[in-house]
């Protein structure tokens, strides 16, 4: 089954392209800064097991043109993997959020359509992006099924006392006020690859996600218990640009000393707090070449990120009422060796015993850093949102049994 991944943002877009059930891409690539002059295009294929990589600076309007030049990729009479678009029997969505209508993959009607729109208020950064770029595929591909996967849905198996907060009922009766979580498709990839590394399907797994946008979920036997973000992903750990957790009280006594709008407020919190606001510097890379100058600032800002994350880590253990295995992932979690040990540190109470050597090795498949015979594994596994948007749609449509999450690429 042909099946092309879709995974927008606000201002990217990111694909692949699966000859499903084959796990391993023929094809992946990113479209960085649509819109912008130095809009920036990097697209490799897998051809006769030679990897062939394209890179360009171009000027792209909007993600319609922005598709269309993944499809001229895809059909080039050289590079490419495909005669014509026909060829594409599936086009897989990521949709940001699915409310409370969505619990797993589906294939996408002018009903579903009208609840993507519907949602608009609550990801008004992503869900109309992703509604965009499902009507440019449904003009693009016109014999493909479209598949939506919301990474919201993961964590609707949370229960009421998780996910309900504690204001008049009438706010979620009326409003569908409540926490819906996010990252959901990268901590159901990562978890169910961890559990079946250990071939311990009931496993207790904390997922750490942390990126640019960072976020930890509680997962019992492959479900969702709980996670840091809520009602919009601002809510839990320090992030790239985004304050994290903040007592309600600050955000009314700025309202009223500042004077400052609704709209300033979700500019502040969203797009100037997190590691820019105590740093200038939003990316955990440039973080740690402060950190190497010894800056105060970025060594206290790693202290909060690391302090955030433990006090998650302490109490999804406890309404886990155990731990197997602590999974870190995404661009910081995957690849800053130092920050992982940052957030271990002193954990032993918990099983949590770090092997620094096992820490530095670098690899592009699951590791782990635990030493041997810890009581809880650490474990670094790498995440692909793509793949897992795409077994999901080849599960969907498809009659064959589910696909091994065993071997990452």
């Amino acid at each position: 089954m042909n099946i092309l991944i879709i995974n927008s943002g606000s201002s990217s877009l990111k694909y692949q392209f699966f000859k499903m059930p084959e796990q391993k891409p023929l094809c992946s690539g990113i479209i960085e800064r649509i819109g912008k002059e130095n809009c920036f295009i990097r697209h490799k294929v897998w051809k006769d097991g030679i990897e062939k990589l394209t890179e360009k600076t171009f000027f792209v309007r909007d993600h319609s043109e922005g598709l269309q030049n993944v499809v001229q990729l895809l059909t080039d009479p050289e590079t490419g993997l495909l005669e014509n678009t026909s060829e594409i029997e599936v086009v897989g969505h990521r949709v940001v959020h699915g409310g409370e209508y969505f619990t797993a993959a589906v294939e996408i009607t002018d009903e579903v359509k009208e609840k993507i729109r519907s949602l608009f208020s609550l990801a008004p950064l992503h869900n109309p992006v992703n509604f965009k770029c499902i009507e440019i595929a449904e003009q693009t591909f016109p014999n493909a099924k479209q598949i939506a996967v919301f990474d919201t849905a993961f964590h609707q198996s949370m229960p009421e006392y998780a996910f309900r907060y504690a204001i008049p009922e009438k706010y979620y009766s009326q409003m569908r006020i409540r926490a819906y979580g996010f990252h959901g498709t990268s901590h159901k990839f990562v978890s169910a690859a961890a559990m079946a590394w250990m071939n311990k399907p009931d496993a207790k797994i904390i997922s750490i996600h942390l990126g640019n946008g960072c976020s930890i979920t509680a997962v019992d036997a492959g479900k969702s218990l709980d996670t840091s973000m809520g009602f919009g992903p601002l809510s839990g750990l320090i992030m790239g640009t985004r304050s994290g957790d903040i007592d309600p009280s600050v955000i009314l006594h700025l309202l009223r000393q500042e004077k400052i709008t609704p709209d300033e407020m979700d500019i502040l919190l969203n797009k100037q707090s997190g590691m820019l606001g105590l740093t200038g510097h939003s990316d955990m890379r440039d973080v740690r070449k402060l950190l190497e100058m010894g800056n105060y600032d970025a060594e206290l800002v790693a202290d909060m990120f690391a302090y955030r994350i433990k006090k998650y880590i302490g109490s999804y253990a406890a309404i886990l009422n155990g731990l197997d295995a602590i999974i870190f992932t995404a661009g910081v979690g995957e690849n800053d060796a130092l920050m992982r040990e940052r957030v271990c540190r002193d954990m032993e109470f918990l099983g949590l015993h770090m092997d620094s050597e096992r820490n530095r090795v670098k690899s592009d498949e699951i590791k782990e850093i635990s030493k041997e015979g810890s009581g809880v594994k650490i474990l670094v596994v790498p995440t692909n949102e793509e793949f897992e948007i795409a077994r999901q749609s080849y599960e969907l449509l498809s009659e064959e049994p589910p696909c091994e999450q065993i071997e990452l690429y």
